[in-house]
């Protein structure tokens, strides 16, 4: 059962685009969660969640950071909402998630999760929200399991020794980034409990 395989923790990929690297005073631009389910005991990907956030007052968009994400802030397609909306929609999601699995709390998996945690934190508490999903501090960072499982730490790299199809233009989407972080997450640890299996026998 996944409850049993990470402590009763529900994995929840995550991946946000932001206005620079100061969670405390960059902005966040774009929220994405990739949801993980189970099939057969083999974790799989389930549904995807990407939210494009208004900058929360006060806080710093840098013009390097925009342009690095190729993003148009007033690009009439882009239909942003705000930042506490976005968190309390996709907690709400992730909760439904946990309690389907029977989970006592969500644990954020990520690419240099560090990042994605504090901007997340920073975001509950400037937006007053007391109960997130997520451990306060503990995460499950795909740059580690990418060294263990392949000898490599970059994203596309990892993803090339593991035969996951990485496509360079799509990068640094926040839905495209958290959907291969989960491809990356959900095969490591299927092919490392397809290894346990075999030893076992």
């Amino acid at each position: 059962m996944l409850k049993d395989r990470f402590r009763k923790f529900l994995p929840v990929v995550v991946d946000l685009e932001t206005g620079g690297f100061d969670p405390k005073k960059n902005a966040i631009l774009e929220i994405a969660i990739q949801l993980i389910d189970e099939d057969n005991s083999k974790l799989i990907l389930g549904d995807s969640h990407r939210y494009h956030i208004n900058p929360f007052n006060g806080l710093i968009v840098n013009k390097d950071a925009l342009e690095f994400l190729k993003l148009d802030l007033n690009h009439p397609l882009r239909i942003a909402i705000q930042e506490e909306d976005a968190l309390k929609e996709a907690f709400k999601l992730i909760n439904k998630q946990r309690s389907k699995y029977e989970c006592s709390r969500a644990i954020l998996v990520g690419h240099n999760a560090f990042f994605d945690h504090s901007f997340l934190l920073e975001a509950c508490l400037r937006n007053n929200i007391k109960k997130s999903p997520f451990h306060p501090f503990s995460i499950i960072d795909t740059v580690s399991l990418g060294a263990l499982a392949t000898k490599q730490t970059v994203l596309a790299k990892i993803c090339k020794e593991l035969d996951i199809i990485y496509e360079n233009e799509e990068a640094h989407s926040a839905a495209y980034d958290a959907m291969v972080t989960a491809q990356v997450f959900c095969k490591i640890v299927n092919n490392y409990d397809n290894l346990i299996s075999l030893d076992a026998d």
